[in-house]
């Protein structure tokens, strides 16, 4: 994502492809259902273990731009930095996931 170093937004197949990878990768550090994580229009998913959401609105939902959850992803930007100033939105006692962050480089599963 040199691009976004350089100030440059991604071409699209390449931000959505980074943002798809990220989500995958924080499901895999944070396996379970109580939270979910938005980022429109490229993708969403459920993580961290803890009470499941079955119907409704979740009550643990984060959800951001590509861009931003690139940056915090890539500790480009912190999480603690990204909520405050509202780039990055959290509702729920579980979205605080800056403990799984950075997600990338990706750490070797053992």
């Amino acid at each position: 994502m040199d691009a976004l170093d350089r100030g440059v937004e991604p071409d699209r197949p390449v931000l959505r492809d980074a943002v798809r990878a990220l989500l995958t990768e924080l499901s895999r550090r944070a396996p379970g259902r109580s939270v979910e994580v938005r980022v429109p229009p490229f993708g969403a998913i459920q993580c961290v273990a803890g009470p499941t959401h079955t119907r409704g609105t979740p009550a643990n939902v984060v959800e951001t731009d590509p861009v931003t959850w690139v940056l915090v992803a890539t500790e480009r930007v912190t999480w603690a930095d990204a909520l405050s100033d509202g780039r990055l939105r959290a509702s729920g006692i579980r979205t605080d996931l800056s403990e799984y962050m950075p997600l990338y480089p990706v750490e070797s599963a053992e």
